[in-house]
């Protein structure tokens, strides 16, 4: 079953890459007692995901904090090296939390899993956007096929 608004996310855990190496954190870790803007793509490195999505949320992460976001994370079926290697690569700092979900077990917690087979790519996670609070999702943006739902700009209202 897809989540959907008003839902509360379920549990799960990603990795991060720390100071000392990858690192688990939980979903709580994540969204408990906070206001998160979550955004997921198809898989790190990728054109539309490196050139589009991403940077929408660098682009506008004053105004996107402005709205009392407290964090915003990048949601991919990457491994933790993938995902530290991609947000270096596009200047992503501290602004953006980037969360390995390797295996796309949360994607599957969700009901938000991609077949990406027929392209190489096996099971990954299809490219939305949510606005969590306290581990309750109060927005949820589903692109198929397509970018136009899930950027800063569609998921924070700010065209």
């Amino acid at each position: 079953m897809t989540i959907k608004q008003g839902d509360r996310l379920p549990t799960g855990t990603f990795k991060v890459m720390g100071a000392e190496g990858p690192k688990e954190i939980s979903s709580d870790d994540v969204f408990k007692g906070k206001k998160v803007v979550a955004f997921s793509v198809p898989g790190a490195f990728t054109p539309t995901c490196s050139n589009q999505h991403l940077p929408s949320y660098l682009k506008n992460y004053d105004k996107v904090k402005a709205q009392g976001i407290d964090t915003i994370v990048c949601m991919a079926v990457n491994d933790v090296f993938v995902m530290d290697a991609w947000g270096k690569d596009r200047g992503v700092g501290n602004k953006i939390t980037m969360l390995a979900d390797g295996n796309g077990e949360y994607a599957k917690k969700l009901g938000l899993e991609l077949d990406g087979s027929k392209f190489g790519l096996g099971t990954r996670g299809k490219r939305f956007s949510m606005i969590v609070k306290d581990g309750v999702v109060e927005k949820l943006n589903v692109d198929e096929g397509k970018y136009e739902l899930s950027s800063a700009e569609a998921t924070c209202s700010l065209n």
